[in-house]
């Protein structure tokens, strides 16, 4: 018997963004939903990061192979990663037949203000944009983030709630699962 697909909402922003704010309160509407953290499976991945290029392609290219097999046995999927390249989201759309992009646009000074602030990371690095500026990769500080071309949805965090935010979503899932 054949089981439908499952879809997969790949939340991409800046650090500080919202990325994971937005997946916990999705999952409250949706617990069904299964949350991809790309900060926790890095820790199982690479057990000590090093953020190279090299070693980010290998982690982002294993999120979406994840995502993938998990879609296609019928489970929903949220993607809570920054996905810096567009290659990596590229990726996931063409593997993925239900293949969702959410961008949090988020100007950068908001989001290091947020990150400053945050008490949980949920195994995100701590201080990134101080580590940033003594040179650690951060994207969209001194690493780049390619903005998505063409998103789903783009939800300006800076200037709309968390509850709206939501409600976008839900109104974007519910065009999306039939």
């Amino acid at each position: 018997m054949k089981k439908a697909r499952g879809i997969a909402l790949w939340i991409t922003g800046l650090p500080g963004s919202g990325k994971s704010a937005l997946s916990d309160e999705i999952k409250k509407v949706y617990p069904e939903f299964i949350i991809l953290r790309m900060d926790e499976f890095r820790k199982i991945v690479t057990p000590k990061p090093t953020y190279s290029d090299e070693e980010r392609d290998i982690v982002y290219r294993a999120l979406v192979y994840l995502a993938k097999l998990m879609t296609e046995q019928g489970h929903n999927v949220i993607i809570d990663a920054t996905g810096n390249l567009r290659k990596w989201r590229t990726l996931a759309r063409k593997l993925i037949p239900k293949y969702v992009e959410i961008y949090l646009k988020c100007p950068l000074e908001i989001a290091m203000k947020r990150e400053r602030k945050r008490l949980k990371t949920r195994n995100a690095p701590k201080g990134i944009y101080k580590k940033g500026a003594k040179g650690w990769p951060v994207p969209g500080l001194n690493a780049p983030y390619e903005e998505p071309k063409k998103p789903e949805l783009v939800i300006e965090t800076d200037k709309v709630s968390i509850k709206e935010s939501v409600r976008m979503v839900k109104s974007l899932v519910c065009g999306n699962t039939g």
